[in-house]
């Protein structure tokens, strides 16, 4: 058997060879090549494969081998640089949809979600609903554009309205970003509640509109402020979440949404009610929502099914009256004409079925303890945070001491192997103070979630 010497000879020699070939053109035999230089099969055949693992040749049994097709070479790259001109500066801006934080480490604890764990998903129902949705004959014909009548009736009891005013939409995120579309002109300001979702802070930006910050207390939106912002600003829409808000869990007050829905006639303008966290109460009966007390059309209402049930069930709706219901339905008509009637009829089936009140019930009784569990955690590993604990929803909102940095905090919570978001993404403008979510309800469970209180209260203890 040759040396290493008489193998890299040999390997040498090919690459010479092959790079005087052109791509498809076929090696000499395996016999030819040991006859040719003098060596053993073996030594061939480990220099074949050498070649083949660095991409040069191909080798087809029975046939032979061959020259691989060509990599571009560096100076053949294509140049994408007028790209940047002709884009211009309209970027789309997702940094508030993900923390700029160290990647997360295996083993680690997730605080950081916006999801239920598998355990607490209608994943057995879902499955079930669509497959007897994909036996119905009709199954993959197309759907009127607004979506099922009967889906549609479902919605509309939600809100008291009618299913005539209901579009189904593909989940909560791309309801969002068609309101922000139809209702606001690019350059428009909208209103938005300080803190809010980050998801909707990016949808309307990559709309072209500007998001003015307007606080909340544990009452919800202040509506005192909420006047001085529309008088300021000229503001025609109002981005909002009564119900369980998306970070804080705060629910706006009763004495607040007359004077909410009030200042809004008052100003001419839309309030876009994001109804997301409705099946995930605590431990009471929720609020209606806000358009069922609008008189005049001035809440457009949006709904989803992605945090209750799966996160793959990407089906929600708009509810709204007027002329705003007709341009929805033009922007659904030039995206995207319809929604997947498949989707459509697994989830009329989840929603009509007994499993699905069923499975209701059983997740407020999980979040609850949740809650509670991963409060009652804080409290005791980390004493001088505030949490606040809401009654519905899948996260705490904790207000962090005085001279704490929550990105270095969260950061260093990586390294004790938990994940929690870092709350300066939930605020349109620069946040009052320092701030975390922490989610209860994608652990595995309750002692899970107390073994990630403990490792908070390390990081802290470290920062």
């Amino acid at each position: 058997m040759e040396n290493d010497s008489t193998f890299a000879g040999l390997i040498s020699t090919l690459r010479s060879a092959v790079d005087e070939l052109s791509p498809g053109d076929r090696l000499p035999s395996s016999r030819v090549l040991v006859e040719r230089y003098r060596v053993s099969p073996v030594t061939v055949a480990r220099a074949v494969a050498q070649l083949a693992a660095e991409g040069a040749v191909v080798t087809r049994p029975g046939s032979g081998t061959y020259v691989a097709p060509r990599a571009r070479a560096a100076k053949d790259t294509i140049d994408t640089g007028w790209q940047t001109v002709a884009l211009t500066d309209r970027a789309v801006d997702i940094r508030s949809l993900s923390d700029a934080l160290s990647p997360v480490l295996p083993g680690s604890i997730l605080l950081d979600g916006g999801y239920l764990h598998r355990s607490l998903q209608s994943g057995n129902a879902l499955s079930a609903a669509l497959a007897r949705a994909g036996r119905r004959p009709d199954a993959w014909e197309r759907t009127p554009p607004n979506g099922l009548p009967e889906l549609r009736a479902i919605f509309a009891a939600y809100t008291g309205l009618a299913a005539d005013d209901v579009l189904i939409t593909a989940g909560g995120q791309s309801a969002l970003s068609m309101a922000f579309r139809a209702i606001a002109a690019p350059g428009s300001p909208i209103l938005v509640e300080s803190p809010t979702y980050p998801g909707a802070l990016a949808a309307a930006r990559a709309a072209g509109l500007r998001p003015v910050p307007v606080p909340i207390d544990e009452e919800g939106l202040r509506p005192d402020l909420l006047a001085d912002a529309f008088a300021m600003t000229g503001a025609r829409v109002l981005f909002c979440q009564p119900c369980y808000q998306n970070p804080t869990g705060a629910t706006l007050s009763a004495d607040r949404r007359k004077q909410i829905l009030d200042i809004a006639r008052a100003s001419g303008a839309f309030v876009i009610e994001d109804d997301f966290a409705r099946h995930l109460a605590h431990h009471e009966t929720p609020p209606r929502p806000l358009i069922t007390d609008d008189r005049d059309g001035h809440v457009v209402y949006v709904t989803s099914l992605s945090k209750p049930a799966a996160p793959s069930l990407r089906i929600g709706a708009i509810i709204a009256r007027g002329p705003v219901m007709e341009r929805l339905r033009a922007i659904r008509q030039v995206d995207d004409f319809f929604i997947t009637r498949p989707m459509q009829e697994a989830t009329l089936e989840l929603l009509s079925s007994p499993a699905w009140d069923r499975h209701l019930r059983v997740l407020s009784v999980a979040l609850r303890d949740r809650c509670r569990d991963l409060s009652q955690a804080i409290a005791h590993h980390c004493p001088n945070w505030t949490v606040s604990r809401p009654a519905g929803g899948l996260h705490l909102w904790v207000t962090l001491p005085p001279g704490v940095d929550d990105t270095a905090l969260a950061n260093a919570a990586r390294q004790q192997l938990v994940t929690a978001c870092v709350g300066r993404r939930y605020f349109a403008a620069e946040p009052p103070g320092a701030y975390l979510r922490l989610s209860f309800a994608e652990a595995a469970d309750s002692s899970e979630l107390a073994e990630g209180a403990r490792r908070l209260g390390a990081a802290s203890l470290r920062g």
